[in-house]
C-alpha cells in the first residue's frame, strides 16, 4: 500500500505500534497479577493478594485491602452457579491483552507499510478495553465503593491503548485510497489495496482477537476439579437449639431455608459476607437465625485480645433493638454500613461507641445496652458458640444442620448455594 509521504505521517506510523504495544504488555501484567491472586485460591485455603500500582511489589497481607474486595466480589468472575468460583474475568483482560501486544508488535515492525485495514482494524478494536474497563469502574464505584489498585493499573493499560486505537485512526485517515475508477463508475479497485486476501484480513484478525480472548478462559473451565464432595465436609451443628432462646430471627421476605450466622457487627467479612448474600438475591430466601459472636475481649472470654473492639457493645445494641422492634435486622445492618466509622470508634473506647449507638437510636436503646439482662443474654449467644465449638473466626454458616465451609462463604458462595440449596437463588 502507498501511504502519504508527510513527516507527521511517519511519526504517527512509528509511534502508534509501540505506544499500543506498551499498554497492552501493562494491561497484561497487571492482568496476570489478578488471575494469579485469583487462582491461588483454588486449593479453598486463605491467601494475601497483590494490591499494588507497581507490577511485582510484594503480596499485601492486608486483610481488609480493596484487592480483596474486589476478589471475593460476586461481580470478579462469570458462571459461578456452574463452576467453583466461576470464571475470573481478568482471564478475558489476559487474551485481549496478548493479542494487541501482539498486533501492536506488527505494526511497530511494519510501520508505514502496514495494511490501511489494519489502521481501522485496531482503531475500532482498540477501544473495546476501554468499554469494559469503564463498565467495571462504574460497579466498583457503585457497588463496591472501592478502587483496586489491579483494577486500576488495567483501566490505565486500557487507556492508553485507546489513545493508540485514535492515532491509529488518523493513520488510517491519512492514509492514500487507491485510485479513483477511470471508468466513471462507483467501483472500488481493490486490488490496489494490495493482495486480494487483504479483504480477508480484517475478519481473520477479529476472529484471532476472540479466540484470543475466550482461549485462557476456556482452558481454566477445563481445568477445574470438581469441588461436590468437598462442600459437606466441615461439620455439624452438635447443638441444634439455644435452651434459653436467646438467638435472634432477622425478617426476610420470603424465607424457604433455615440457615444460622454466626457474626460481628464490626466483622468486614461479615459486611462483605452480608452484602454477598443481597447480591445473591439468596438473603431475602433465607430463614435466618443469628448467633452473635463478637470478636472482642470485653465480653468473649474465649478471646486473649480483641480484634474488634467496641463489637461487645454494638452486639448488646442488636439485642435491644431486637427486643424492642421485634427484629434486629436494621440495627446489624446499621453496624454494616457505618462500620468503618464504628470501628475507628472502638479503638477510641467504648465510650465512643455508645455515643454513636445513642446520637443514632436514643438513650432508651443505651440504656437496655447497659443492662445487666441484656449482657447475660449476649453470654448466651457465646455459650452457644463455645458448645458447637465455633472457630474464632466470623462469619460462619450453616445450612440447615451442615457447616459451610468458609472458603465456600466467598468465592465459592454462588456455587455452594447452588449445588445445596438452589431455591434461595433468583
Amino acid at each position: 500500500m502507498t501511504s502519504s509521504q508527510g513527516p507527521s505521517h511517519a511519526r504517527f506510523a512509528r509511534a502508534v505500534g509501540p505506544v499500543a504495544t506498551a499498554a497492552a504488555l501493562l494491561g497484561l501484567v497487571f492482568a496476570l497479577y489478578s488471575t494469579y491472586d485469583y487462582a491461588v485460591h483454588l486449593d479453598r485455603q486463605v491467601h494475601a493478594v497483590h494490591c499494588s500500582f507497581v507490577p511485582g511489589a510484594p503480596i499485601s497481607e492486608d486483610a481488609d485491602n480493596a484487592c480483596k474486595a474486589a476478589l471475593f466480589s460476586p461481580y470478579s468472575a462469570l458462571f459461578r452457579s456452574a463452576y467453583w468460583g466461576g470464571i475470573p474475568i481478568s482471564l478475558f483482560a489476559v487474551g485481549t491483552f496478548s493479542f494487541f501486544a501482539g498486533f501492536g508488535l506488527y505494526l511497530s515492525l511494519a510501520r508505514e507499510r502496514a495494511k490501511r485495514f489494519a489502521w481501522l482494524f485496531l482503531g475500532t478494536t482498540g477501544l473495546l478495553p476501554l468499554v469494559a474497563s469503564l463498565f467495571m469502574a462504574v460497579i466498583s464505584a457503585t457497588k463496591l465503593g472501592t478502587f483496586c489498585k489491579l483494577c486500576v493499573g488495567v483501566y490505565v493499560a486500557s487507556t492508553v491503548l485507546a489513545v493508540a486505537s485514535v492515532l491509529s485512526l488518523t493513520m488510517f485517515r491519512r492514509a492514500k485510497l487507491p485510485p479513483a475508477p477511470t471508468d466513471g463508475s462507483q467501483r472500488l479497485d481493490l486490488s490496489q489495496l494490495g493482495p486480494r486476501e487483504s479483504v480477508g484480513l480484517p475478519f481473520a484478525w477479529l476472529a484471532t482477537l476472540g479466540l484470543c480472548s475466550l482461549s485462557p478462559a476456556m482452558l481454566y473451565a477445563a481445568s477445574l476439579p470438581d469441588y461436590k464432595a468437598k462442600l459437606t465436609t466441615c461439620g455439624t451443628l452438635t447443638t441444634k437449639t439455644e435452651s434459653h432462646g436467646a438467638l435472634l430471627k432477622l425478617k426476610t421476605e420470603r424465607a424457604t431455608r433455615p440457615v444460622l450466622l454466626f457474626e460481628d457487627p464490626l466483622c468486614p467479612t461479615c459486611k462483605s459476607f452480608h452484602d454477598r448474600l443481597k447480591i445473591e438475591g439468596a438473603l431475602e430466601q433465607l430463614d435466618v437465625t443469628l448467633a452473635l459472636f463478637p470478636l472482642d475481649t470485653e465480653c468473649n472470654w474465649m478471646l486473649d485480645r480483641s480484634l474488634h473492639p467496641g463489637a461487645c457493645l454494638l452486639s448488646r445494641a442488636i439485642l435491644c433493638s431486637a427486643q424492642a422492634t421485634g427484629d434486629g435486622r436494621a440495627m446489624l445492618e446499621w453496624a454494616f454500613q457505618n462500620q468503618d466509622e464504628l470501628r475507628e470508634a472502638g479503638r477510641a473506647g467504648v465510650a465512643s461507641v455508645k455515643k454513636k449507638v445513642e446520637a443514632r437510636f436514643g438513650p432508651e436503646l443505651v440504656a437496655c445496652v447497659d443492662d445487666k439482662r441484656t449482657a447475660v443474654k449476649l453470654n448466651q449467644h457465646l455459650h452457644f458458640a463455645s458448645k458447637n465449638r465455633i472457630p474464632i473466626s466470623t462469619p460462619q454458616m450453616f445450612l440447615g444442620d451442615t457447616r459451610i465451609c468458609e472458603e465456600d462463604t466467598d468465592l465459592g458462595l454462588r456455587y455452594t448455594l447452588t449445588q445445596l440449596a438452589p431455591e434461595v437463588l433468583r
